[in-house]
């Protein structure tokens, strides 16, 4: 009570008025005689030859015009600051990315070297960054080396002063989904019913529980008939939106004219940081200047991975990605493989897929995928291949021209603004505002822009049919339009990380590791990635090992990747740079004595030197790691006296090497022999190497995964047959879908449920990756005895994709691989099913058996719709289909299988799967092959839930008579 009274006196207290609606910018020096606007224009002309040698008219005219609005609305400062810092960042080495957001859409910035893609080549808008229309400042956001990007902020603290310039802070707040959890846990509610409730709000930014409830029939009605559910929603309604935490922005700086503490609230963040106590929404409306400094891990990635291949070129042959053809057949091969992983926006596995079934030819088709592939957009992706094969179809002719690079569908907000502009006559300005009323969906003002927009029609000659049409068409997109701009600035990135893996993939995946030196897990995964590229990947080692991971090449030319130490567990910086400088000066390390005399004291000691044994960093000495640690306390302690005897100046006299014993380059030599130091010598004792099993063991506790074996590759063969996808994918999968997996016990934790019962959380790691398995008490108990480090087991059961989109598994049984293996080859059929290959491009593969499981006479032999577009979904008489023995059979072409498939028969095979993936579930799913005596049985994923929608959904596609659900195998056909 007392704070709060004194808070109150506080605020009574306060005497302060804040000014809105007034741009508050720091000055930027200007040379003499100028003011910012010429100063701007200026630079412009100075450098349009850097990016224009011969300017067009267009060139010139769209230059004016921007120039033009940025003066008359009081920006070419705002201008000249950007480019003052970004300028500097370039003049230092420090990586800039090639733009962000829609300033990409801007010519000046693009001739001022603010960005680097060309926005009159790929048709981007200014309108859409800055027009008069617009009454907040224009957001120019900047990505930077994740590793040097807080140079560029105390570069801008250094010029406009530390009183001036802040991070900004941010307030994390209880959002929908989240809250709900956190009621559920507060009230005591079972995990999973709590878990069931979140996941039944969409997963969508801005998402409320309101709107998920007018949204959602499953919610509202747990929400209408249950009171326990109507509890925990009414109490996170109430909580949703209150700030949870307090914290600093991740890239937002605030720079202002005037010292910020006479304009804003400040505070110290724990760790020193002083940041504003607004956020930067309010910042904004006080109209100061909020920049976003980003830094970005790709960027960092590029920059190294050239590094490093440029150290092998000359100077006339030195690669520079500017440079670099957007045309090059490699990039577009391995993009075309889905090969993906590592690449910039397009290393999800479903994203990978896209790719596969797209076959992207052309820049263009980039810039679509990074706009596609996100949540929302990618709702159009089955329209977007559907046209892009078989040809586009426009809804009016006159939007043609708008819609041709994306096959009739509207992909990018520029796309609305344009067509809005065409058929309407908006200017660009009015059409940017058309995009930003429907995207907050305002009933009104949507109201009063279609009586604009039609109006404007019929002044074009349009026909009010033909105009609604097309703002319903706009209504329907605008909701997922994205920015062309970004999607232009980020394809070119993404294109550039594709261009290095094509063609200089071993600098790639080194760099890519080191981008990731932080987590263990995507090391991991890298290094099993570039395994499959046949890159070999090298063990750390004293002798070779730099900090970071490094390209080496043997004497026969060929490249591989050494381990960087930084990866080493308690091996730190320091110690790494003691290690390389002496290496560098005096040569190889030839023993562990050698190696703890000549490295400094002060870098070493026995947690290190145990560290760098055990992960196998002097495996290169020829000694085996165990007699390595048999002899590692004597010689540290003998090193460490060698090193204070000589700093100490006991030895100068042997220093004269007037024994002829001593070489002028040996930092080991007779004095170490004359002061009694031979106790320890490079002999080591005769003791047992460690077991295969526990070596690995050694690598994974100091480097957070296996280098130089893996404990299941004995077990590979099983695990390929046994499961269903790669851990690496879980990720892809939807919510809820069964799986297999399998892998060995890593670790995990035991704990007590609130009624007593134990359960556990596991982590089990296959070949590719890891994933956090949940065995609740029923499990728990029946299986117990499987759940200890280093047991290799499966794990069946299903995916729960958490909001950040990881995947933990819910166990709902726990096997031996034995166990596993039986239950795979007991089929109802009593055949041995081949396995189905999880990497494969649709998770579908024919028998190499090709067996008889099943006579299809049953099936008879009707012609398949040729689409079931516009077709009514024919229901089927309701049927038992919860019998476990039963499987779905669909009956399809060959030619849909064979890979000789024509675009009918693609689309129509995508559509099948689409159909599948809706309705997961543990029902087995098989397909009669026309012309095969066997049939193709579908991955895990695909297996389904039978109902009647299912069946109807099929009848829709196929025939009425290519669908069957049946038990067992032969006969019961339903």
């Amino acid at each position: 009570p007392e704070a709060l009274k004194n808070s109150v006196e506080i605020a009574e207290r306060c005497n302060v008025e804040f000014e809105f609606g007034k741009h508050k910018l720091p000055k930027y020096d200007l040379p003499e005689g100028e003011d910012a606007a010429s100063y701007l224009r200026r630079l412009c002309l100075e450098n349009l030859h850097k990016r224009y040698p011969r300017p067009s008219d267009e060139v010139m005219k769209r230059l004016d015009y921007e120039l033009d609005v940025i003066t008359r609305m009081g920006y070419p400062g705002y201008f000249l600051i950007v480019w003052d810092f970004i300028r500097y960042a370039k003049s230092k080495g420090i990586p800039v990315g090639p733009g962000r957001g829609s300033a990409a859409g801007s010519l000046v910035a693009y001739v001022l070297g603010i960005t680097d893609i060309d926005p009159l080549k790929y048709g981007l808008l200014f309108e859409r960054f800055l027009n008069p229309d617009r009454v907040t400042l224009p957001d120019m956001d900047i990505d930077f080396c994740v590793e040097r990007r807080q140079e560029v902020i105390e570069y801008v603290i250094g010029k406009y002063g530390a009183d001036s310039v802040a991070q900004i802070i941010t307030f994390g707040t209880m959002a929908a989904r989240a809250v709900i959890r956190d009621v559920g846990r507060a009230l005591g509610m079972p995990y999973s019913e709590v878990d069931k409730i979140a996941k039944m709000v969409p997963f969508q930014i801005g998402m409320t529980l309101d709107r998920a409830l007018e949204m959602v029939p499953d919610l509202r009605s747990a929400y209408a008939e249950r009171q326990e559910v109507k509890e925990l929603v009414d109490l996170a309604r109430a909580l949703e939106g209150l700030p949870r935490h307090a914290s600093v922005h991740a890239a937002g700086v605030v720079i202002s004219a005037h010292p910020l503490i006479d304009q804003v609230p400040l505070q110290r963040m724990p760790d020193g940081v002083v940041v504003t106590q607004f956020p930067m929404e309010t910042l904004e409306e006080l109209g100061l200047l909020k920049m976003d400094f980003l830094g970005l891990r790709t960027l960092t990635l590029i920059h190294k991975a050239v590094s490093m291949i440029n150290e092998t070129l000359p100077e006339e042959k030195q690669l520079d990605l500017k440079e670099v053809p957007l045309d090059d057949r490699r990039t577009y091969d391995l993009l075309k493989r889905g090969d993906t992983l590592g690449i910039f926006q397009l290393e999800s596995g479903w994203v990978s897929d896209f790719l596969k079934e797209m076959g992207p030819r052309v820049f263009e088709d980039i810039i679509a995928t990074v706009a596609l592939c996100r949540p929302g957009p990618m709702e159009h992706i089955p329209e977007y291949l559907a046209n892009r094969k078989k040809g586009a179809k426009y809804p009016h002719p006159s939007l043609e021209p708008f819609l041709r690079d994306t096959y009739g569908i509207m992909i990018y907000q520029e796309q609305i603004i344009q067509v809005a502009a065409a058929v309407a006559g908006f200017s660009l300005s009015q059409a940017d505002l058309l995009r930003r009323a429907v995207a907050k969906k305002k009933k009104e003002i949507l109201d009063e822009q279609r009586a604009a927009f039609l109006e404007g029609c019929r002044k074009n000659g349009l026909d009010d049919v033909s105009a609604n049409s097309i703002y319903d068409l706009i209504m329907k997109f605008a909701n997922y339009g994205f920015n062309r701009s970004h999607a232009a600035a980020y394809a070119l990135v993404a294109y550039r990380t594709a261009y290095l893996k094509a063609n200089y993939p071993v600098q790639f995946m080194a760099a890519l590791m080191t981008s990731v030196m932080n987590s263990s897990d995507k090391v991991a995964v890298y290094v099993n990635e570039a395994k499959k590229m046949g890159i070999e990947v090298l063990p750390p080692d004293v002798n070779s090992s730099r900090a970071e991971f490094t390209v080496v090449t043997d004497e026969k030319g060929a490249q591989s990747i050494r381990f960087g130490l930084l990866a080493v567990k308690n091996v730190g910086k320091g110690t790494i740079d003691a290690i390389v400088k002496e290496r560098e000066a005096h040569g190889r390390f030839k023993s562990l004595r050698d190696f703890c005399e000549r490295v400094s004291a002060d870098a070493l000691n026995k947690r290190v030197l145990e560290s760098l044994i055990k992960c196998g960093a002097f495996d290169s000495l020829g000694k085996k790691r165990a007699q390595l640690l048999a002899v590692l306390d004597r010689t540290l302690e003998v090193a460490q006296q060698v090193q204070r005897t000589r700093s100490e100046g006991q030895i100068s006299f042997f220093d004269l090497g007037s024994f002829g014993m001593v070489s002028g380059n040996s930092p080991r030599s007779f004095q170490d022999t004359a002061l009694g130091f031979d106790a320890v010598g490079d002999e080591l004792p005769d003791v047992k190497e460690f077991s295969a099993r526990e070596l690995l063991a050694m690598e994974k506790e100091l480097l957070g995964l296996y280098v130089s074996g893996h404990p299941l590759a004995e077990y590979e063969q099983a695990i390929t047959e046994l499961t269903d996808t790669a851990i690496r994918d879980l990720p892809g999968y939807k919510d809820g879908s069964s799986v297999m997996i399998a892998g060995v016990i890593t670790g995990g934790k035991r704990i007590n449920t609130k009624a007593g019962e134990p359960m556990a959380f596991v982590t089990i790691e296959d070949l590719t990756g890891s994933v956090e398995v949940v065995v609740f008490p029923k499990v728990f108990q029946k299986r117990k005895d499987l759940i200890e480090t280093d047991k290799v087991v499966a794990a069946k059961g299903t995916v729960s994709v958490e909001e950040e989109g990881e995947a933990k598994i819910l166990a709902e049984d726990l096997l031996t691989l034995e166990e596993a293996l039986k239950q795979w080859h007991d089929q109802p059929s009593g055949r041995k099913l081949s396995p189905i290959n999880p990497y494969s491009p649709d998770g579908l593969e024919m028998s190499p058996e090709d067996p008889e499981i099943l006579d299809q006479s049953f099936i008879p032999d009707t012609p398949a719709n040729e689409s079931y577009e516009n077709v009514a979904i024919p229901m089927v008489p309701s049927r038992d289909y919860g019998s476990p023995s039963r499987a779905l059979y669909i009956k399809i072409h060959a030619r849909s299988f064979g890979g000789d498939e024509g675009p009918e028969e693609e689309i129509q095979f995508e559509r099948i799967r689409k159909v599948l993936m809706d309705h997961g579930g543990d029902c087995p799913v098989y397909f009669c092959v026309e012309g095969c005596s066997g049939m193709v049985r579908a991955n895990r994923r695909y297996w389904v839930e039978l109902n009647d929608y299912l069946i109807g959904e099929l009848s829709a596609i196929l025939g009425n008579d290519r669908v069957m659900a049946a038990a067992g195998g032969v006969g019961d056909v339903s």
